[in-house]
């Protein structure tokens, strides 16, 4: 055995999910199969229940909590717009229910503190035409995978994958994340024909990638005249096996992308367990560094009222983007992070260095009503070029910053529903 095989073999080990957790599992999930099986006898509702994602898949790997899809497929003769009211009426009775709104609600089930099940209703498809949202796809999706994928080595090798992208914050398909999902690095894995195999392809890719593993098109310029514009914009076209006109890593970002691909070139250079643990950022660590260095730090929490997960996480970090540009108006940010707890808050950090000056620019000179707005706003202007400027020294520290855009912009973070925001330290 190899290096890398013997790191595979010590990671496979340590994400195989304990034994009593799965029997729990199982035994909740049997149980709540034959609440539900039994609602839909009685209520003489037309539909069936599908167990989906990595348990289905035989893909699961240990995490702090686990989360289980299941699929309530209804017949085509109900209006999509009646589907999640159907659902929650065979969910009646049962307790610790949370409504999740989406392209069609769904309901989330938690059945201890770390385990949960979310139960999404979806139309009952024989084909993706017929499909009115993509959960209706979900179903062809395992049925795919668990055709497919025989070999222990390629669903171990999945495994892998999804802890390398776990530990490297390259998982989910959430826009605030804009990584893999589950689904598409298992038809990576499977393409490619391992986890080595992947990592080495992406990492010597200089071009988008363009894969098609069911040959659903004749060649790469047909895909790229094929598939809808918005589905084009990731740096990998992954043509969904089961629906030739979807993109499944259309979610996938340039900036995940790059950060996955660091982490693998990293990892084929020296190879070890490191990129497979979740590493937790050391903040005392980070502001030591910025206080040796002459640096300035701070830590800010932001808060919204959107819902928590992909809603809330999305506004929170748009909200850190936006506060970033801001702060590199007057500041050089040597460091910076985002955290999103998963909940209505989220963590931001930055170590900046002071500029010295900034410049304004100001309106031509010609534009007299301007002029003098803008010398209203600046203390000391020049003209240069027949336009109109101003240089200013940066006398205030992070902190005040802060402070002073809290006061100054109001609006704005009521506007990019931010409902909090403080800093911490």
């Amino acid at each position: 055995m190899n290096k890398t095989n013997l790191i595979f073999k010590e990671v496979l080990e340590k994400i195989e999910p304990p034994k009593e957790t799965i029997k729990f599992i199982e035994d909740s999930l049997d149980d709540f199969l034959k609440k539900i099986n039994k609602k839909i006898k009685s209520s003489k509702i037309k539909a069936e229940v599908f167990i989906g994602g990595s348990f289905a898949k035989k893909t699961v790997i240990k995490k702090d909590y686990y989360d289980l899809d299941i699929f309530v497929r209804f017949d085509k003769k109900y209006k999509d717009e009646n589907l999640s009211e159907l659902t929650f009426k065979l969910l009646k009775g049962i307790k610790n229910i949370l409504k999740i709104h989406g392209s069609r609600d769904y309901y989330r089930v938690k059945l201890s503190p770390d385990f949960f099940i979310e139960i999404i209703p979806v139309l009952k498809v024989k084909t993706p035409k017929e499909s009115e949202n993509i959960t209706d796809l979900s179903c062809s999706h395992v049925k795919y995978i668990n055709k497919k994928i025989k070999s222990q080595k390629i669903l171990d090798d999945i495994k892998i994958a999804k802890a390398f992208c776990h530990a490297n914050n390259c998982y989910g398909a959430e826009s605030y994340i804009g990584g893999f999902s589950g689904y598409a690095l298992e038809l990576l894995v499977y393409h490619y024909k391992g986890f080595s195999k992947l990592l080495k392809e992406i990492v010597k890719s200089k071009d988008k990638i363009i894969i098609d593993t069911e040959k659903h098109y004749k060649n790469k310029r047909i895909i790229l005249m094929d598939l809808n514009s918005s589905k084009l914009i990731s740096p990998i076209i992954l043509i969904d096996p089961t629906h030739k006109q979807r993109n499944a890593l259309a979610a996938l970002s340039n900036e995940t992308f790059e950060k996955f691909k660091k982490s693998a070139k990293q990892f084929l250079k020296n190879p070890t367990t490191k990129f497979f643990e979740i590493q937790k950022t050391d903040l005392e660590k980070i502001k030591t560094q910025a206080q040796k260095n002459k640096f300035e730090f701070i830590l800010i929490e932001s808060k919204t009222n959107k819902q928590e997960g992909d809603v809330a996480g999305s506004k929170l970090l748009k909200f850190y983007k936006h506060l970033t540009i801001e702060i590199e108006k007057y500041f050089e940010i040597k460091n910076k992070g985002f955290n999103y707890n998963h909940k209505q808050s989220a963590r931001y950090f930055f170590t900046v260095k002071k500029k010295k000056e900034i410049l304004f620019n100001g309106p031509d000179i010609k534009d007299k009503s301007n002029i003098k707005k803008f010398k209203s706003q600046h203390k000391k202007t020049f003209i240069k070029n027949k336009k109109i400027y101003a240089k200013e020294k940066i006398d205030f520290t992070i902190n005040e910053f802060i402070k002073k855009y809290k006061t100054k912009n109001k609006k704005i973070i009521k506007e990019m529903y931010v409902r909090g925001l403080k800093v911490l330290d």
